[in-house]
Order: C-alpha cells, then sequence, then structure tokens
C-alpha cells in the first residue's frame, strides 16, 4: 500500500479525530462548558486506538515524514485529553481492560506463542523425568526445599500451600504477591538482554514448577497438589507468559531496530509493551487472591475446585481470543 493509499483509506477517521480535538481543545467562549460536558468520550478513546494503530503501521512501513508527524501530533493530543479530561477517568480503565488490554495481547500473539513454549515445554518436559525419576528433583531444589513441599500438599495439612512461617492466608497472600511480581519482573526486565533473559527465566520457572509437579505425582500428592494449582493457575501462568512475552517485544527491539536507533526501537517497543504490563499485573493481583483464599482452601470438594477452574481457564481464553474484536 503506497502512502497516498494508506492516506486515503484512512482520512476521515483522523478528520473525525481532529475535529473532536478542536473542539474540547479550542471550544470557543461560548460553547466551552457545552463542549467538555458534551464531548464522547467512548468514541473519542476510539479513535485515539486505531490513530496508534496507524501511527505504529506508518513507521514500520516507513512512510514519509509529513504523514508521521500528522499522526503523531494527532495522537499526542489525543493523549493529552483523554488523560486530562477528569470525565473520562473511569472510562479509561473500563475500555483499557474490555478493549486495550486484550487487543495488545493479540497484537503481540508472535511473542505469546514463543514464550508460552520457552515456559510450557521445560515444564512437561522435567515433570516428566522427575516424576519417572524421582531422585532428580534435586537437581532442581535441595532436600529440604522438597521435604517442605511435600508437607504444604498433604492431604492432613490445615491449609493446603501453606508456609509453615505463614500463620493466616493473609500473609500467604503478601508472599504469593511478592513472588508473583518478582518471577514476572525477571521475565519482561531481562528481555533488555536481546530476549535471551526473558527465554531463561521463562525455562527456569517451568523446569521448577514441573520438578515440584512430577515430585509431588510421584509421591501420591496429585491430588491435592492438582486441586491447589488449578483454579489460580489460569491468571498466574498466563501472567507470567505475558511478561516473558513483553521482555521478548524489548529484546526483538535491541536486536532488530529496523530504521530506528536502537534507543528509538526500544522506546517504541517499550510503549507497545505497557498494555502487557498493566494488564499481567492486575493478572498477577487477581491470581495472589485466588490462591490465598480459594486455591488453598482445604474443606472445598475438589470437584468444585476444578469446575470452578475449568470456568476461569475458558474465561481467560475467550477473553483474550474474542474481547475487544468488535470495538471501533
Amino acid at each position: 500500500m503506497t502512502p497516498l493509499q494508506f492516506e486515503q483509506m484512512y482520512q476521515d477517521v483522523w478528520q473525525e479525530l481532529e475535529k473532536l480535538l478542536a473542539d474540547v481543545i479550542r471550544p470557543t467562549a461560548t460553547r466551552k462548558k457545552a463542549v467538555r460536558e458534551s464531548v464522547d468520550g467512548e468514541r473519542l478513546a476510539q479513535l485515539y486506538r486505531r490513530a496508534c494503530e496507524h501511527l505504529a503501521l506508518a513507521r514500520a512501513r516507513a512512510y514519509p515524514a509529513y504523514l508521521l508527524d500528522r499522526l503523531e501530533r494527532l495522537t499526542s493530543d489525543a493523549h493529552q485529553v483523554i488523560y486530562q479530561h477528569r470525565s473520562l477517568g473511569f472510562s479509561r480503565v473500563k475500555d483499557f481492560f474490555a478493549v486495550g488490554f486484550p487487543r495488545a495481547v493479540r497484537a503481540h500473539a508472535v511473542y505469546v506463542w514463543i514464550a508460552a513454549a520457552a515456559f510450557v515445554l521445560p515444564t512437561v518436559v522435567i515433570g516428566w523425568l522427575v516424576h519417572e525419576r524421582p531422585e532428580l528433583v534435586l537437581s532442581v531444589i535441595d532436600a529440604e526445599t522438597a521435604s517442605n513441599v511435600e508437607q504444604m500438599y498433604s492431604p492432613d495439612a490445615e491449609s493446603i500451600g501453606r508456609r509453615r512461617d505463614a500463620n493466616t492466608d493473609w500473609m500467604m497472600f503478601g508472599f504469593y504477591i511478592r513472588n508473583n511480581i518478582t518471577v514476572s519482573f525477571q521475565c519482561f526486565a531481562s528481555g533488555l538482554l536481546a530476549g535471551a533473559g526473558s527465554l531463561f527465566f521463562l525455562a527456569l520457572n517451568g523446569a521448577f514448577g514441573g520438578a515440584v509437579g512430577g515430585y509431588l505425582v510421584e509421591r501420591g500428592l496429585s491430588s491435592t497438589f492438582f486441586s491447589f494449582v488449578v483454579t489460580h493457575a489460569a491468571f498466574e501462568l498466563t501472567a507470567i507468559v505475558l511478561s516473558g512475552a513483553a521482555g521478548l517485544r524489548i529484546g526483538h527491539a535491541v536486536l532488530a531496530p529496523k530504521r530506528q536507533s536502537r534507543v528509538q526501537a526500544l522506546v517504541q517497543a517499550a510503549r507497545e509493551s505497557m498494555p502487557l504490563v498493566y494488564g499481567f499485573t492486575m493478572m498477577l493481583v487477581v491470581a495472589a487472591l485466588v490462591e490465598a483464599f480459594w486455591s488453598s482452601a482445604s474443606w472445598l470438594p475438589h470437584a468444585v475446585k476444578y469446575s470452578v477452574a475449568a470456568a476461569c481457564w475458558i474465561g481467560v481464553i475467550t477473553y483474550f481470543v474474542f474481547q475487544g474484536r468488535r470495538a471501533g
């Protein structure tokens, strides 16, 4: 597609956004109050997202400077209006989770699939090896940790998965938050090492989870272990994969900046991956809540936990595949 064809195709969208922005930013004195009260925040946000997508395409295709300047000015003005206009505060958050987050995940689908493979394959392989040869678990964790894990997932445990030094579910919630954020931050930030760091931490955490799972299954604790992890895993494991995907996006910019300088490419990649960061952070909070107050409840029947887990997994997958596709 030539720059002229591109401009003609999306001209109506840009002009509509320009008109909305002109009314908000530079209204006449008599219309100022009326315009501010009647601004269509939802439509403005939709047009802003589309303009951002057009700007990303124009940059990727190295379109002329005049076209990039127009789109950059347009998206910058829209950003200022949306983030300063008080009536759009709650709408912004709602719009992000209803449209922005799932769209960002689909836009980074290649990185998501690579991150998923880097995490899942070591989990399955190490889990199978440890199940077949339990002594191999000591290659991943020490003997004391293995013993503690057995006690945490014992059917006789008062609260499944609780550490010895944690007396309440709230203490475990704090532990889960800290642990989950640490793991995800490692997977994301280490992407600066040309993506290799993200792949390493994804594989490392996958191997650890696989080793623990394989060991517990071999020890006859599969029932308590799987009933514990299956529900919050829908949020936690997905968030870890998304953190790795965001790291891979950063690493790709370091490796292949294309026609931009490496710094420019890195800044752009960081900006594009921020929706993933905001989204997976919220998923980690949800995962910690579920893990501390639902997964650990030994009094809940396993059938109930598996039913809720199935609903969570279906909900997460459906959300990322379909949510936000019909928005403007």
